[in-house]
């Protein structure tokens, strides 16, 4: 393509938050994009374009990846996954040094920047963008209740109820049950700044779907004053277009810790919809050893087959790890560190997903047609608000988060709620129909004539020079 064709199409520079659960959405919002003609660019540190980079070239599309070096690298990483909490805001302050260089490569390298799409929690990119005098859009990998809870909440210091336009059961939530991002001390200043440049952007794109929370998104786009495309299920589009196949599905995110063939041949060999998947995400708090066990041993009182992803921050003893695996060895296999997930929810052989309700996960168990068993473990995000949606709202899943954050989640409470969801009579064959014909609208969607579909030729035709 020579330069002047190029000069004319819409480029899209995407700054994501340099975390799993933020890039991920980012790179796959970056793809569809291209798929209607636009180009784009994703900003990385070394770390996270090393992590990224092969789902990149695997695609085959017009996506740059544009690497710069951060100053200030903790814990021998430059990313949020391996940043320790205590160092959190000094990476935050480091990030924003990006600036400068981000800005001089994109002032003196083809082609033209027309939009800056930014992680909501980058405000140093109003700056940025105001600079190179082209549209902000903010990045939320959120759904638009979590947004318009957050938004509701902001308004206020104390606890209140905040009304939810269209709840089915008419629940209020207090500020308490919102999303309430940032929420400590340490974040006051960084808050402030993020939710002082959120106001000044130019539109919001969210990775959810208008038709699996309709009043949600006309709520928070009335309650911004932003106008709000929903672009989602992103990760659709892999199945949708064929675009780089199941080898975009492995690559999404870090290196496999087991090849995936592997994963493949254990779930051809075990019914349809009889297995369950169980993963907490990224960055979920560390889980007691005991609860661990007591996980463990519901899953194999369940009699289910599970995998088992562990999070990089629970930990058992290795002989105590090693225990485990060998009592569950016969119907059960336990990871540690990172699966291609969007693979194995894919894959006929899993009837249920028990998760943490990170939105990425919610989306994927939403088009693969799984529903779910949910446990919110990062209770100051919008996990607590997305299982409410998932549960209350859309009755896709069934919750064993405990009352108390301190309460231990037992064992019998854990089988029970897999046998409901699985093969639980009325009330677990409602669920499975429910997120079947929640399944079929995210694809409808992402297709020609669908909501999303039609957003995202809308943001390559408003941003076209």
């Amino acid at each position: 393509m020579n330069e002047e064709s190029s000069a004319k199409r819409a480029h899209f520079v995407f700054i994501p938050l340099m975390a799993q659960g933020h890039i991920i959405p980012a790179i796959d919002t970056a793809l569809l994009l291209c798929t209607r003609g636009a180009l784009c660019s994703i900003i990385a540190t070394p770390a996270t374009a090393a992590r990224i980079r092969p789902s990149i070239e695997q695609s085959g599309l017009e996506v740059r990846l544009l690497e710069f070096p951060l100053e200030y690298v903790s814990d021998g990483a430059d990313n949020m996954d391996n940043i320790s909490a205590e160092r959190v805001v000094g990476y935050f302050q480091a990030v924003a040094l990006l600036r400068a260089p981000v800005e001089e490569h994109l002032r003196t390298h083809a082609p033209r920047v027309t939009c800056i799409v930014s992680d909501f929690c980058h405000p140093w990119t109003s700056a940025l963008a105001a600079s190179l005098g082209v549209p902000r859009l903010s990045f939320l990998a959120i759904p638009a209740l979590s947004a318009l809870c957050e938004l509701e909440a902001d308004q206020v210091d104390e606890p209140v109820m905040v009304p939810v336009p269209g709840w089915k059961k008419r629940v209020q939530l207090t500020r308490d049950q919102t999303a309430r991002f940032f929420s400590e001390p340490c974040w006051r200043a960084v808050r402030k700044e993020i939710y002082g440049a959120q106001a000044e952007v130019d539109g919001m794109i969210l990775t959810t779907f208008l038709e699996l929370e309709p009043e949600y998104v006309r709520g928070f786009a009335a309650a911004s004053g932003k106008q709000v495309w929903t672009v989602g299920p992103v990760s659709l589009h892999h199945q949708l277009t064929g675009v780089g196949g199941g080898l975009v599905k492995t690559a999404r995110g870090d290196a496999a810790t087991v090849d995936a063939d592997e994963y493949l041949r254990w779930l051809d060999g075990k019914e349809g919809g009889s297995v369950v998947y169980v993963s907490f995400g990224t960055l979920a708090p560390t889980m007691e050893p005991e609860q661990l066990l007591e996980l463990g041993l519901g899953l194999e009182a369940s009699g289910y087959p599970f995998i088992w992803v562990f999070n990089k921050a629970d930990h058992l003893g290795e002989p105590q790890l090693r225990q485990l695996q060998a009592r569950v060895a016969g119907h059960g296999r336990i990871v540690t560190g990172w699966v291609p997930q969007l693979l194995i929810l894919s894959h006929a052989a899993v009837g249920c997903f028990l998760t943490h309700c990170g939105w990425n996960s919610i989306m994927e168990t939403i088009m693969t047609a799984k529903p779910v068993v949910t446990w919110p473990r990062l209770l100051d995000s919008d996990q607590p608000v997305n299982e409410k949606l998932v549960v209350d709202e859309l009755g896709i899943g069934l919750s064993i988060r405990p009352k108390e954050p301190d309460m231990a989640v037992r064992r019998e409470v854990i089988k029970a709620a897999l046998t409901t969801v699985l093969c639980g009579g009325e009330e677990g064959q409602e669920m499975r129909t429910r997120v079947s014909e929640l399944s079929l609208k995210a694809t409808e969607a992402m297709q020609p004539g669908g909501s999303s579909h039609a957003n995202l030729c809308d943001l390559v035709n408003r941003f076209t020079i």
